[in-house]
């Protein structure tokens, strides 16, 4: 028996051995997948910043067979507000002025500083002469403040999104940054940080021609005020008139002497559009008749802008903005909807050679689909049951690997049409395993 033992010893070290390089194997072909903390989140969500800069509009990612019919606006564009994908463009790079569009600017700067807390909506605001209508320009937009009135910050934005009130964009600039000049800076400041190159202002209201900007650029800084402030639809875009002052506005040695003045949302689509709940027209001679719009039908949400649209007069040229929404909208519901995905986890794939014996992987972005409607009888929000996800990731990936790279996708398609790929990427760095570790992995990549 002493003469057998040595060899058992080896055949048992041997088995041993075999063993747990089985157990190993099998252990790099299910790799646990586990949920990223707010950290690795945050780390991640940092990289694909860095690495893969996402447009906030861009091309729909398959083609599609252009619209048939036309705007009567030089320039125009049409896209999906949850995807950003452009349904629509004509001349969209034209930079026009945004005329009384530059408000909807001037409440986005408002509502970043109610965020922070500094302000809010209940706030008295100090009317400073430069604000008072008597002191605006001829013909100028109005809410009528006046000397000695008390206004809420409240009622001001709602002076600027129902009746555009020039008066109303100057109380505000002189509130929030002290004067106009700094505000604007400001105004220009936050355009900057959202990469409209294109698009400035030189005052609030939106009465000078030499603010500038474009379709393209105004859509996308439309599609980012609703992401972050969707509630200011319902609070002061959608609203349908509005009657100022009131008696609570007025001083007390004026109270009684005059009656509110009503005036009706400059958007006429409210009355006309279902699902139409925003956003803000605009017109001077420069610009013609502008009107940045969205409507919202189910959990489909567009948004359009047209400029340099033509009429003489504002019956006239109102008459052509709602023919020109109208179609652009109705056009887009009718052939397109937004599907939300289902919930992809991050997954786990094996990686030889490496320090770490598996590596998390998780989509660069996701944000939801523009489904086209194949069929003409076929409704967008139909085809979207149809849709299906392929994961397609490697059986394993060698180090050394750095956060960011992508090691798969995920294609999604509907019937024959490839709706969108999307790259599936590594959540964290791996760096190359040590000489014995390179040479176990060499072994058992024939398992794998």
């Amino acid at each position: 028996m002493k003469k057998f033992l040595p060899i058992i010893i080896i055949v048992s070290c041997i088995a041993l051995c075999c063993s747990s390089f089985f157990l190993y194997v099998n252990g790099l072909k299910n790799p646990s997948t586990q949920e990223l903390s707010q950290e690795e989140a945050r780390s991640f969500q940092q990289v694909k910043d860095s690495l893969y800069p996402q447009s906030i509009v861009g091309s729909l990612p398959y083609p599609v067979t252009p619209a048939e019919f036309s705007v009567h606006s030089g320039s125009a564009i049409l896209i999906d507000a949850a995807t950003g994908s452009i349904l629509y463009e004509k001349n969209a790079d034209a930079i026009i002025p945004p005329a009384s569009m530059t408000k909807l600017v001037v409440m986005y700067v408002v509502f970043q500083e109610i965020a922070t807390g500094r302000i809010s909506l209940d706030d008295i605001v100090p009317l400073p002469p430069e604000s008072w209508a008597v002191n605006a320009p001829p013909q100028s937009s109005l809410m009528f403040l006046a000397e000695g009135q008390t206004v809420t910050l409240r009622e001001l934005l709602l002076g600027l999104a129902v009746a555009s009130g020039n008066d109303a964009a100057v109380a505000v600039a002189h509130y929030v940054s002290g004067s106009v000049d700094k505000f604007i800076e400001r105004m220009n400041r936050e355009m900057e940080l959202l990469g409209l190159e294109k698009t400035r202002f030189v005052e609030p209201s939106g009465y000078s021609e030499l603010n500038l900007t474009t379709p393209r650029e105004f859509a996308a800084f439309a599609r980012t005020y609703l992401s972050r402030y969707p509630e200011s639809l319902e609070a002061f875009h959608s609203q349908a008139s509005i009657s100022y002052p009131q008696e609570h506005n007025f001083a007390e040695w004026h109270k009684g002497k005059e009656q509110p003045i009503f005036q009706r949302n400059t958007n006429k689509l409210l009355d006309s559009l279902p699902g139409c709940d925003g956003l803000k027209t605009g017109f001077i001679y420069e610009s013609g008749y502008n009107l940045s719009l969205t409507a919202q039908r189910g959990e489909t949400r567009f948004i359009s802008v047209t400029m340099m649209g033509p009429g003489t007069g504002s019956v006239e040229g109102n008459r052509y903005r709602v023919a020109d929404g109208t179609a652009l909208m109705e056009w887009a519901f009718s052939c397109f909807a937004t599907h939300y995905k289902s919930e992809i986890k991050p997954l786990a794939i094996p990686v030889l050679g490496g320090s770490k014996n598996s590596v998390t992987v998780a989509p660069l972005h996701t944000k939801p689909l523009t489904v086209p409607a194949l069929l003409k009888d076929e409704s967008p929000a139909a085809a979207a049951n149809s849709i299906t996800a392929q994961i397609n990731i490697p059986s394993y990936i060698q180090a050394p690997l750095r956060a960011g790279d992508v090691v798969g996708k995920i294609t999604y398609s509907l019937g024959d049409i490839v709706l969108e790929e999307v790259p599936l990427l590594a959540v964290t760095s791996i760096e190359q395993g040590n000489i014995f570790k390179q040479l176990v992995d060499k072994l058992a990549v024939d398992f794998l």
